[in-house]
Parts: C-alpha cells; sequence; structure tokens
C-alpha cells in the first residue's frame, strides 16, 4: 500500500478542548476503532509515571466518554493500536510489563468498563530478544504491526505480519530499520507514532516554554514519515495545528483509512491538573498527475 499523506497540507480540526478522559493528565496516545466508531485513548495515571500505571478511556467519536480501564505497570502509553479480529472481537494493543515507566512487551486485551486489567491476566509478548521499550502500533488496513524498541538505547522499529505476530511467530519480519528523522534537534522528545500501509508518521516536540518554545513562535512539533521498505525519511514538516492552545503539547498519531486516509495528531493543553485533549487530521491527497 503506497498511497502517502502529504505533511504539509493543512490539518483540520476535529476534536477542541475536551475535558472528557478519566483522568486530567494529558493524553499519550490513541487509537480509533473503525468498525464501531470509537476512539481510545491511553493516559499516565496521576502518580503512576515511575510504575507505568495507565489509564485507557473509550469515548465515541464526538468526545464523550463511554468507559474506563485501569492498566497498572503497564508502561507510558507511547503508542496503541486497536485490532478488529474476524469474529467482531476488538483487542486493545499496548506496551506492557514496566520497568521505569515504559513497558518491555506489548500485550493485547479486551476492553471491558471499569476493569483494573493487571499482568497476570494478560500475555506479554517479547518479540525482540534484548530489547526495552516496547511500544505497538496496528495497521489495520494490511494487517501488520510494528513495534518501536530500543536495542543498546537506539530507538528501532519492526514490522510483523499480525496474524502471525498474534500467533507468536517473531521469526519473520516485514521490516526492520533505526528511527530516523523525527525532528531537526534530536534531542527534543519522540512523541509518538503510527503505521499505515508501507509508511510510518513520527511525531516530536515539547509543550510551550516561554525560554525555549514560545506560544510566540507556534510550537516546535514536527511530523514526519519514513518509507518501511528503506528505512529512509520521505517527508518531515513542522506543524502550527492548534497554535492557540495554551500549553500545547503534541501527544500520540493515529490513522484512519474508512472514507479517506487521514493522519490524526493529538494535542494537550490546559493546566496541570486541568488537561484537556484536541485532535486535528491531515487528510490524504492523491498526487498530481
Amino acid at each position: 500500500m503506497d498511497e502517502r499523506i502529504d505533511l504539509a497540507v493543512p490539518a483540520v480540526r476535529w476534536l477542541w478542548k475536551k475535558a472528557t478522559l478519566q483522568e486530567k493528565t494529558v493524553p499519550q496516545s490513541f487509537a480509533f476503532d473503525e468498525v464501531n466508531k470509537r476512539l481510545y485513548v491511553l493516559q499516565v495515571a496521576p502518580g503512576g509515571r515511575a510504575q507505568g500505571n495507565l489509564c485507557l478511556t473509550r469515548l465515541d467519536y464526538a468526545g464523550n466518554r463511554l468507559g474506563h480501564m485501569y492498566l497498572p505497570r503497564f508502561g507510558h502509553g507511547v503508542s496503541m493500536g486497536v485490532q478488529n479480529a474476524s469474529d467482531g472481537t476488538v483487542y486493545i494493543w499496548t506496551e506492557a510489563q514496566a520497568v521505569q515507566g515504559y513497558g518491555n512487551g506489548v500485550t493485547r486485551f479486551r476492553f471491558v468498563d471499569g476493569v483494573t486489567r493487571t499482568l497476570d491476566k494478560v500475555k506479554v509478548r517479547h518479540p525482540i530478544p534484548g530489547s526495552v521499550n516496547n511500544q505497538p502500533s496496528v495497521c489495520t488496513a494490511t494487517g501488520r504491526i510494528a513495534v518501536r524498541h530500543r536495542v543498546s538505547g537506539t530507538p528501532r522499529y519492526r514490522v510483523y505480519d499480525l496474524d502471525a505476530f498474534v500467533a507468536g511467530d517473531y521469526s519473520t519480519h516485514l521490516a526492520d530499520f533505526p528511527q530516523t528523522g523525527a525532528h531537526p534537534d534530536p534531542d527534543v522528545p519522540f512523541q509518538g507514532y503510527a503505521l499505515h500501509g508501507d509508511h510510518l508518521y513520527q511525531l516530536a516536540g515539547t509543550a510551550y516554554d516561554d525560554a525555549t518554545n514560545p506560544r510566540s513562535g507556534h510550537g516546535n512539533a514536527y511530523l514526519s514519515c519514513l518509507d518501511i521498505r528503506t528505512g529512509k525519511l520521505l517527508q518531515r514538516e513542522r506543524t502550527e495545528a492548534g497554535y492557540s492552545l495554551d500549553h500545547r503539547e503534541p501527544e500520540g498519531l493515529a490513522i484512519r483509512h474508512k472514507g479517506g486516509l487521514r493522519l490524526y495528531l493529538g494535542l494537550a493543553s490546559g493546566a496541570e491538573g486541568a488537561r484537556t485533549f484536541s485532535i486535528y487530521y491531515k487528510p490524504y491527497t492523491p498526487p498530481q498527475s
């Protein structure tokens, strides 16, 4: 699947300053269940950063909260995915088995409102021996899963066939390449990624800061795209989406492909202890012939 979203096209506002997540911390990542028209959002639970305690909220497409779960010792929530199985079951993919706040494996589970899902109730997968900071993203259009991870401190991506991955076959992967080009300044934090077809989209940037990232400059958030077949950086663009927000911390990327391919970008705003979230998208525009 070779279609690629042009990161230079203007962003469109989708949700604005929503205060409907279960907790009042910033969102970390999000993903769509396009079959049932649901949005899932991960947050670090209050006071749970060091332990890797997460909260997962389910919302409708208007941003109304429909339920939540708690995930103690799962990780930081850097990325996530949704899998719609052939029997209609919806699985949520996240990192798991946190060490120093980040998951060293990945897992999937069903959403059950009000439940605290503990690690002994899930199968934690370790597809890349010796790696840490494992973070999944699912491409529902092609049936693939990517796992961002670190080996000897270096972040990399590995892409698998999702059915084989679920079956526990990690021996054959479709792509393996280093993370590159997320931001012009390599010291700026990575804030999420999303896999779609033969392309992987990245997000990096920080919240507004009077000294290092003033609001008057409209932020330092960058979107980028890698070709998973070569690992090459294809495009990188600064985005000013939501620049009028206070705080404005970029948090999470996700893809929707039903009804038109779109790349969605999350932004946190509001005061500490009362964070809100906004989501913008960039639509796919076919190349001009």
